[in-house]
């Protein structure tokens, strides 16, 4: 009992803290052995790009949105711009058919982001293509930070940044939000150095056209799946923070927490599709790269928790110190629930932030898993409501 407690111990810990630990000292002894290359702006490298733009239900932001892709740097020539609508039953397309700027595509069938993605990729005819959220803003040399990399025929993808969008007045799902994606984008640029990254962020992804195949309509997290299947084909997906794309924050917890379920519903389905990510014989470095940032964190080390909570209560008759693992587990949890009670309240308290993010985190992995067992986690998505700034 002892044994199996602190195996588990050892897999949280190493999921969510000591994996970033080792990886640190594995890319600074790579890095003593094989320099990195720096790209070089001074032959400017502008292949022909193709952004596309999914927008369901958009109306409210997307003339911002229409906006900030015109103001993108890059050579007009070489530059096309596709929003697709299908299925949306607000003014998304009417308003981007008035405003007759960029190409746009739909159909009134809603079947979900990868069934629309699929669908538009018919119509992309240039050597990179570029996806991003309709309800994001891209700062304007994203496309150049993006596909200066493909000038290396290794790189298969390159993945930009998200980036939450928080003010001082806002509560516990900011700030968690925001704290996990700096701490995922240190992980990420770590990722990407010793071999490539194991999670792009769909905010702002771009492929190798040539590379980019269809997604079974069903799928619920279509920029990790094309990414991890360009990867398994030998192509490194590489991460590019100079190109982010900004969101706000989801308004609440409530909306945190749904799209949360949504992603574990979609990892769980995604390990089950990605069986080849598993053989470390033929892939050991992606297969360690996946395993320790994903699948770890999508199943074994949520599924930890309620047993290392619950050995630990067999074990306070070892001594003093499991009593002391166990006072500390009974006072993370509280400070989760009355994060979670002040939180509704609508009361700030910033040092409740990591507990109630992190427990809600895990809560999450249990409910997606529920939800992939009985396949009630849909392709298609429920705009959620975002914070203000």
């Amino acid at each position: 009992m002892e044994v199996l407690f602190w195996i588990l111990v050892f897999i949280v810990f190493y999921a969510y803290l000591g994996y970033g630990i080792l990886l640190y000292f594995l890319v600074q002894l790579k890095r003593l052995f094989t320099p990195s290359k720096k790209l070089t702006d001074e032959t400017p490298y502008e292949p022909t790009v193709t952004l596309v733009v999914p927008a369901y239900n958009e109306e409210d932001f997307i003339l911002k949105k229409v906006e900030n892709c015109l103001q993108l740097d890059y050579p007009k020539d070489k530059f096309e711009i596709i929003f697709i609508t299908d299925g949306s039953t607000d003014r998304t397309k009417e308003l981007l058919e008035q405003d007759g700027r960029v190409k746009v595509l739909h159909e009134d069938r809603r079947a979900g982001k990868s069934a629309a993605e699929n669908r538009a990729m018919k119509f992309v005819k240039s050597e990179i293509v570029v996806f991003c959220d309709a309800n994001t803003l891209l700062n304007k040399e994203a496309i150049r930070e993006l596909v200066k990399h493909y000038r290396d025929p290794k790189i298969g993808a390159v993945s930009g940044e998200k980036r939450i969008m928080t003010s001082e007045a806002e509560g516990a799902s900011a700030a968690g939000e925001g704290l996990y994606w700096k701490y995922e984008s240190a992980l990420k640029k770590m990722d990407s150095e010793m071999l490539t990254i194991v999670g792009a962020a769909g905010e702002l992804i771009s492929f190798r056209t040539s590379l980019v195949q269809d997604l079974e309509e069903d799928t619920i997290l279509d920029d990790f799946m094309q990414s991890m299947r360009i990867a398994l084909k030998g192509y490194r997906v590489i991460y590019e923070p100079k190109a982010y794309a900004m969101e706000t924050a989801s308004a609440d917890v409530k909306e945190e927490l749904k799209r949360k379920v949504r992603i574990c519903a979609g990892g769980w389905q995604s390990m089950s599709r990605l069986l080849p990510a598993f053989n470390f014989f033929k892939h050991p470095l992606l297969t360690f790269l996946y395993t320790s940032h994903r699948v770890l964190r999508w199943s074994i080390a949520a599924f930890s928790l309620p047993f290392i909570f619950i050995l630990n209560i067999f074990l306070l008759k070892r001594g003093w110190f499991y009593q002391v693992l166990f006072a500390g587990q009974v006072l993370f949890y509280l400070m989760a629930l009355i994060g979670w009670y002040l939180q509704s309240k609508k009361i700030k308290v910033k040092v409740l932030f990591v507990p109630y993010y992190f427990t809600m985190m895990n809560y999450a992995v249990f409910a997606g898993f529920i939800r992939w067992l009985k396949g009630s986690q849909k392709a298609t998505w429920e705009r959620a409501r975002r914070a203000t700034t």
